[in-house]
């Protein structure tokens, strides 16, 4: 007589048969699924006082986890994008328990109909052309941190990779000369090439001279050798970027993030005339209606469609109707 599967078992074996044999998922969504789970675990424990191995499907109901994602927001201030991801690991987990425990098929209907919350569209945030300059001439060039960090700083701006992509860049994966360009492995493991402006691929040139590692090495290595964190990142970007705001008081008002280093890449092609799809392409966006969004965030996009359009050679006035007897005789 086969017995019911724990929970432990089903949580078990959907992170290793479902997520990492059957979809072959990436590790960073395995990572967020997993800490997902971790902030779980540790919820239930303060609130049903059980260890997380004790734990069963029937404790985890929709009232339950409605409670967690409250928790989510109101005591660790996640936003409603953060909690709608923790939402979609369970809802993910949900779908797989189903398939092995269908005894407990109305409490998972239940848990499945947990609805996403709506979040507010925010204006994407990034750099003009005088905070590009402030940022790439902040790092200092007499040490070898510093012009590891411009190097960073100025490959991030041009190609638009994500901080994963620019860390998981290698020796191998940078072509110079004719043609520079870098390859990388993105989103969704789509692989793309893009390619180097003249600048980058000069600095890019030098630094990796300086560095002298192997085609396997980290282009951008902390300063063990070793790769270079996503908090690395921010943390030398945020040096960075308060030293720029000494020279540049636009950015007194503007928090940058890695993220916003993508969307000034974006934001100097579109500028350029550079077409949608395109940009996409070069981004690898899932969808050519993501670099939309772009547009709306750019004023000077919309000044220039404005500039195209043939004024109305029409006299500004103010409308006053006719006089009465002078409707009725028109109106014969």
């Amino acid at each position: 007589m086969q017995t019911e599967p724990s929970f432990p078992h089903l949580l078990q074996a959907y992170f290793t048969e479902r997520l990492m044999h059957q979809r072959h998922a990436s590790p960073h969504t395995i990572a967020s699924y997993r800490n997902t789970f971790c902030l779980l675990l540790q919820f239930a424990q303060q609130q049903l006082h059980k260890a997380p191995s004790r734990l069963s499907l029937a404790d985890l109901d929709a009232p339950f986890l409605s409670a967690f994602l409250e928790h989510l927001e109101q005591v660790r201030g996640n936003r409603a994008s953060s909690r709608n991801a923790r939402l979609a690991a369970l809802h993910s987990f949900f779908h797989y328990a189903a398939l092995y425990a269908p005894q407990y098929s109305a409490l998972i209907h239940r848990v499945l109909a947990i609805p996403s919350k709506r979040t507010e569209q925010t204006d994407i945030a990034f750099l003009t052309r005088p905070e590009i300059e402030a940022l790439l001439e902040a790092p200092s060039q007499a040490t070898w941190t510093g012009r590891r960090d411009r190097t960073l700083l100025l490959t991030a701006v041009q190609t638009g990779l994500r901080v994963s992509e620019l860390t998981g860049l290698r020796g191998q994966d940078v072509v110079l000369g004719a043609g520079a360009h870098v390859h990388c492995s993105g989103k969704g493991r789509k692989e793309r090439c893009t390619p180097l402006r003249q600048d980058a691929a000069a600095a890019l040139r030098l630094w990796l001279h300086e560095r002298q590692g192997g085609p396997m090495d980290p282009v951008f290595p902390n300063a063990r050798g070793g790769v270079l964190s996503r908090d690395g990142v921010a943390y030398l970007l945020a040096k960075h970027v308060a030293t720029a705001r000494q020279h540049c008081p636009s950015l007194q008002y503007k928090r940058v993030s890695p993220h916003v280093l993508r969307h000034t890449a974006a934001m100097e092609l579109l500028l350029h005339g550079v077409d949608r799809a395109v940009i996409a392409l070069g981004l690898g966006h899932e969808s050519v209606e993501t670099t939309q969004r772009y547009f709306h965030a750019s004023l000077e996009l919309k000044e220039q469609a404005l500039a195209k359009m043939t004024p109305l050679q029409v006299p500004l006035g103010r409308y006053r109707p006719d006089d009465q007897l002078l409707a009725f005789l028109k109106g014969l």
